[in-house]
């Protein structure tokens, strides 16, 4: 049974009520089962944000499956049980980038798995073209937007990820944007 409480996750086990500092600490001890708890508490996030970056489902879970050993190796290298999943997130993005670069990939927006109740031709047609034009950006560009985008998150949560400064985030956010902007076609985008 989960429950969460002010983004402190608490679980029930053997009646008692555990939150992911203590499982933190058990992971630390070698307590597999406190690191898998931990995962699984957050898998969804993990699959959307390998996802982004992998743009297929095998792809994606074999970067998590690579999280989870580097996980597994370094958890003890942890010194603050309330960054953990920041620390696990940007561990995900590095085994992502990693697999990319070991299999000769761009960062590039291919069309996401299109799910079954987006029906609508045109809406299809729009998020093509973003796509495409949202491709032609530097890699660093793209990687904020969809990060931002995609998967909604804040700004400081994305610096924290790509373990850069907030303000860098930003900049890469307003170039990205308005050279997205001006590829589309700037005002006249808008207009449409």
């Amino acid at each position: 049974m989960n429950f969460f409480h002010s983004d402190i996750l608490l679980y029930m086990k053997e009646g008692v009520y555990v939150n992911t500092e203590s499982l933190v600490k058990e992971a630390k001890k070698g307590d597999k089962d406190a690191l898998v708890q931990l995962i699984m508490a957050k898998k969804q996030d993990y699959y959307k944000l390998a996802f982004i970056y992998m743009k297929n489902k095998d792809d994606s879970l074999d970067a998590m499956s690579d999280m989870v050993v580097i996980l597994h190796e370094k958890i003890y290298q942890l010194r603050n049980s309330d960054v953990f999943y920041s620390w696990s997130k940007t561990i995900l993005v590095n085994c992502c980038k990693r697999l990319i670069k070991e299999k000769n990939k761009l960062i590039s927006l291919d069309i996401v798995e299109e799910q079954s109740y987006e029906d609508e031709l045109g809406a299809k047609d729009e998020q093509i073209m973003v796509e495409e034009h949202l491709s032609k950006l530097n890699e660093r560009h793209q990687e904020v937007i969809k990060l931002r985008y995609f998967l909604d998150l804040d700004y400081q949560t994305i610096s924290d990820i790509l373990k850069i400064p907030l303000g860098t985030v930003k900049s890469r956010m307003s170039i990205g944007l308005k050279n997205l902007k001006e590829s589309l076609g700037g005002d006249e985008f808008e207009r449409s």
